[in-house]
């Protein structure tokens, strides 16, 4: 699937399309238009009422045409999102579209409910003609100032459906009304004690023109709220838009800078970059020397140094010096593009509790508008005052409130997915937050996870009868063709000394155990020593007793044999990660046990493991053996997290209850992981869990109060308990408790943040760092 406006060509092969819906006011609109999509066949759609946007997957020959038309039948509008473009609509139109009406309505409002009480209290300060005066505060708000919601509940009943606004245009026309009525029909009556004004004293109430402003005050003003902490929750998107160049100083053939719009940049293109400047795409650099802040990216407050041959990410700004970068990827290829894709994933995500209040707010303004006239219908079986049968009526119309079951998950996922990406931690979807809640066991890949995967040859032996430099000449040619780090050091050593490295031939990888090729005729074999023993090739003893020396050193050894015969050995070392050391106390503090998984030699394994404190370790496991560890674990009952980031770590993190990988790792183990974390510093994995943790808890607390708010509320409002007004604010004050509470995650790990500025620097852990890095640690 992809996710760009599909061509005509590629319709028949399917599509993914992201449109933006308007005129949605609560839950039941979002899953109204939910249904009309998926009744198309072949179309897929998710619409998330908090983002306003559905994302649809299409597998057939359905146009984009029609999937707005369809979007129009539902009494909505569509338009298509085009990729990478900014959010549409501009949210500050919203929010003053809606404060506009609430100023009016509080004008109005505010003195129509003192002169109601007031003349109520001291019925000697009527005046001819009054109830004309409290209509004519009245007309404006339950028609200009409502016209939102009117407006909208007209369109649903030219389409023959129901919303929110539904209830709320009902309840303001039918107060107001009932109060014109009550007005005009009892001016005259001498009945009550105080005339009129009996009436507006009676314990149900028979004039409710100040309920109707007060509901359109109520309305207008947590839609406002709404809107507002919508967008403040929704932040992470618009800050990841605002992150890019716009545009970009080429260098052509002669050298010359030419300042072109960064749509115009291709891959290869040499770029410069000065202090101040945004890095305009993801690249390497070619020459110079400067430090760049990346933390826009990575949520780390230090700036990171880089030169000649150091990956420089689109979106990081240079605090120093000027570089000249190589594009390597642009458009929507970077990483920046990438993250942006992800967070628009995850806030539109759905957790199965979502799903349930979805269906919930489908069928709940129809079950709303029912027990409303059942109420009316009861008490007047009741032979009690239409005045009173009317209240309970309008009070069950105006308090149940969908919008709140609608908000839970969406609001939340919009709160989290924003300060994970602030923290260096991108959530894809509910699958982490449902997972992380019940995480017991991490397991933990060593390469490039634990340790800088940065590994380097210290050492190496032959037999006798072998000349070093045409061993290292013939391992380094095979080893140039692999992308391991282990590889990667050999040939890199080869290249230094050697030179280019001669071609291979007959090249074969060995996943997790080495590669051999033909070079120069000569069949050459680089692994470990057991990749050597099964292809008939033992070592020699004086190998054998150096390999085993080494490994009890936590050195990491590589074999090399040479048309069958094994002619020598090399030992590399990498050095542990020195925020791994902070990272494994944290994880066992959250109560998780810790599990290292490896391909690397049992010595070096449990070297690592212990300097770390590691719990449980697990040596020489090949790729399809980590995916079947993680089973092993499940099948005994543990709830599995997997950390890691390369190639053969994939499967793993696939099959793990949460896959957690770092983002320089490779695109298929990002794929895998659930969630992924920007930062090299491991010390984020404990935050990521406890993020995902919380924002579950949040969800959670969500649903319950929307849930159990209308349970209660609905019966009490039935029974005559509770007043058309008190309905209305507790209605408008559902909505925005779920909204304020998931903006509780922007403030998460802010004070953790702020313990952590200073102890980087603090001699404790200059001595855990210096520790790190002159211990050896080695890696498969």
């Amino acid at each position: 699937m992809t996710s760009v406006a599909p061509s005509e060509e590629s319709r028949s092969e399917g599509y993914s399309v992201e449109l933006a819906i308007t005129g949605m006011t609560c839950a039941a609109c979002a899953a109204r238009v939910q249904r009309k999509l998926n009744k198309v066949e072949g179309v897929s759609a998710e619409v998330n009422y908090a983002t306003e946007k559905a994302t649809v997957e299409v597998a057939g020959e359905v146009t984009v045409e029609r999937l707005l038309r369809q979007v129009e039948t539902a009494g909505y509008r569509a338009e298509l999102v085009e990729p990478d473009a900014p959010a549409g609509g501009d949210p500050a139109e919203r929010v003053r579209y809606l404060w506009r009406r609430l100023v009016v309505a509080l004008l109005c409002g505010v003195p129509l409910a003192d002169l109601s009480i007031t003349l109520a209290l001291a019925p000697s300060l009527r005046f001819p003609g009054w109830p004309w005066v409290l209509l004519a505060l009245t007309l404006p708000v339950a028609t200009w100032c409502a016209w939102p919601f009117h407006r909208q509940a007209l369109v649903q009943a030219r389409h023959g459906t129901t919303s929110m606004d539904t209830l709320v245009s009902i309840g303001i026309l039918a107060s107001a009304c009932w109060s014109v009525y009550t007005i005009f029909a009892h001016r005259h009556a001498q009945a009550a004690e105080h005339g009129l004004l009996g009436l507006l004293l009676r314990p149900a109430g028979s004039v409710y023109l100040d309920v109707a402003a007060a509901v359109t005050v109520f309305m207008l003003a947590g839609r406002l709220l709404e809107a507002k902490a919508k967008h403040r929750a929704g932040g992470a998107l618009s800050t990841l838009a605002a992150l890019g160049a716009k545009d970009v100083a080429v260098l052509d053939e002669r050298g010359r800078e030419n300042r072109v719009p960064v749509e115009r940049l291709r891959p290869e293109d040499h770029f410069t970059v000065r202090p101040g400047e945004t890095v305009a795409t993801d690249g390497e650099v070619l020459r110079g020397h400067g430090t760049v802040d990346t933390s826009t990216m990575t949520g780390e407050p230090v700036p990171v140094e880089a030169s000649a041959g150091d990956r420089v990410v689109g979106g990081t700004i240079v605090t120093s010096g000027r570089l000249v970068v190589r594009a390597t990827r642009v458009g929507s290829d970077t990483q920046l593009a990438q993250l942006r894709r992800l967070v628009e994933r995850a806030q539109h995500d759905k957790a199965h509790a979502q799903r349930l209040a979805d269906r919930v707010s489908g069928w709940f303004v129809p079950a709303v508008g029912l027990l409303a006239a059942l109420t009316f219908l009861g008490w007047w079986l009741l032979d009690a005052p239409a005045e009173r049968a009317f209240s309970a009526a309008l009070t069950v119309l105006i308090i149940a409130c969908p919008c709140a079951l609608g908000l839970a998950t969406p609001t939340a996922l919009l709160a989290a997915t924003g300060r994970g990406a602030q923290l260096g931690i991108f959530i894809k979807g509910h699958r982490a937050l449902e997972s992380a809640r019940a995480i017991d066991t991490v397991v933990l890949d060593k390469t490039g996870t634990l340790t800088t995967g940065r590994m380097a040859v210290v050492d190496l032996r032959t037999t006798a009868d072998t000349d070093t430099a045409t061993l290292l000449r013939l391992a380094g040619a095979v080893e140039d063709a692999c992308e391991h780090a282990v590889a990667r050091a050999i040939s890199t050593l080869a290249r230094d000394q050697l030179g280019e490295p001669e071609p291979v031939t007959d090249f074969t990888s060995l996943s997790g155990l080495g590669a051999l090729g033909t070079v120069s005729g000569r069949a050459v074999l680089v692994g470990s020593a057991r990749l050597l023993r099964e292809r008939g090739s033992e070592l020699p003893d004086e190998l054998e007793t150096r390999r085993v020396e080494w490994e009890r050193r936590g050195r990491t050894t590589v074999a090399v044999a040479v048309d069958g015969t094994a002619q020598g050995v090399f030992a590399l070392t990498d050095t542990v990660k020195p925020s791994a050391s902070r990272t494994i106390p944290a994880l066992h503090r959250l109560g998780l046990r810790t599990l290292l998984l490896s391909g690397d030699n049992a010595s070096t394994v449990a070297a690592v493991a212990e300097r770390l404190g590691i719990e449980e370790t697990r040596a020489e496991v090949l790729p399809a053996d980590k995916a079947a560890a993680v089973a092993r674990l499940r099948a005994e009952g543990r709830t599995v997290a997997m950390l890691g980031d390369g190639v053969n770590d994939a499967p793993a993190l696939a099959r793990a209850d949460l896959g957690i990988a770092v983002i320089s790792g490779t695109d298929v183990a990002l794929d895998a992981a659930d969630l992924l974390l920007v930062r090299d510093q491991l010390d984020v994995v404990p935050e990521a869990i406890t993020l995902a943790r919380r924002t579950l808890r949040t969800v959670r607390g969500n649903l319950a109060w929307a849930f159990g708010y209308n349970l209660a509320a609905l019966p009490l409002a039935a029974l005559g308990l509770l007043n058309p007004l008190i309905a209305a604010a507790a209605m408008a004050l559902s909505s925005l408790f779920v909204v304020t509470n998931s903006l509780r995650l922007r403030r998460f790990g802010a004070e953790a943040s702020r313990r952590d500025t200073s102890p980087r620097g603090s001699p404790t852990d200059e001595r855990a760092a210096e520790s790190s890095r002159a211990g050896e640690a080695t890696t498969a």
